[in-house]
This record gives structure tokens, C-alpha cells and sequence, in this order.
């Protein structure tokens, strides 16, 4: 396999900027690099409402804006307005509710989301918590841990089988 050059570094005035209203989770984890690519206007870390940080910073020249579902909605009277230059909104979660896909359309800002990238582990997630529903995982962990089994005369009854067979 090949290995491409790093991309050439830019002087910080010269990188796109890129909005972050409230940053997902992977942001965190990957901002000093991803910083070394991009200008960062950080509307998080301002005490002002997203309208005024926008109308007081030079948000004009945004290209790019990184969006988690837990932050505000993205709606054109709201912020769209502030950001004539935005070509692209990047969301790391599965929907996009939050966003006002057809302004961002009317607009010609494209949007990417996280598809279905937990859809995975979210079907592993369901079928643990019906399995532990099915064998009362939750309440025989509760059982044992308070002692409860030290004084009783009984087996604790373990739940449903799991295929439901005749013995």
C-alpha cells in the first residue's frame, strides 16, 4: 500500500473555517490534529447566543460548519443567514433532524451524516437488553450483590428460557 504525503501546512489565516456550534464527541477526540487543516470558529466556547456570536464574529467566510445533534437546530432564520459562504454541514449523528435540510438544499449547502454507521451496534445493544430482560440479568446481579442468597431457602428462578421448548 502506498503512502501518501501529508497535506502541506497552511498559515492559520490561510485554512478554511470550519464552524463547530456544539462539537460531537469525535471532534474532541481528533481536534490538534484536524486543527492543523482547519480554522476553527469555536461558537461553543462563547458566552453570547449563537445569532449574536455570528453577527460579532467574522462568520462570513465559513465554508464549513461541524454539527452534533445534542447542539442547537440549524435553521436559515436562525444561523444559515449569518453564513453566506457555507457549502457543507458535517453532522456525526445518524439523523438530521436538527438540520433544515430543505434550506440547506435551497441554499446549495450539502449535507453528510453518520448514515447508519451505529446501526450495528445499536442491534447488538437491543438484543443483549432482551436477552438480559428474558434471564432477569439485572435482578439476580441485585440478588447476589445485597445477600439476599446467603439467607434464602430458594434458588433464585433465572427467567424464561430463552427458546421456548418442552422438556
Amino acid at each position: 500500500m502506498e503512502e501518501t504525503e501529508p497535506l502541506p501546512k497552511l498559515e492559520a489565516q490561510n485554512l478554511p473555517k470550519v464552524l463547530i456550534l456544539n462539537p460531537p464527541t469525535v471532534f474532541r477526540l481528533f481536534e490538534e490534529k484536524f486543527s492543523q487543516h482547519f480554522n476553527f470558529i469555536k461558537a461553543y466556547n462563547s458566552p453570547l447566543s449563537i445569532p449574536e456570536f455570528l453577527s460579532t464574529s467574522n462568520a462570513t467566510d465559513v465554508t464549513a460548519m461541524l454539527a452534533s445533534a445534542a447542539g442547537p437546530s440549524i435553521t436559515g432564520r436562525d444561523i444559515l443567514d449569518y453564513l453566506p459562504s457555507l457549502r457543507c454541514i458535517v453532522t456525526a449523528s445518524a439523523g438530521v433532524d436538527h438540520i433544515d435540510i430543505a434550506e440547506c438544499h435551497c441554499r446549495g449547502i450539502a449535507v453528510a451524516n453518520a448514515a447508519d454507521v451505529f446501526s450495528g451496534d445499536c442491534a447488538e445493544t437491543a438484543l443483549s437488553l432482551l436477552i438480559a430482560v428474558f434471564r432477569k440479568i439485572c435482578a439476580g446481579d441485585r440478588y447476589v450483590r445485597s445477600g439476599s442468597w446467603k439467607s434464602s431457602t430458594e434458588d433464585y428462578p433465572l427467567g424464561l428460557q430463552f427458546m421456548m421448548h418442552d422438556k
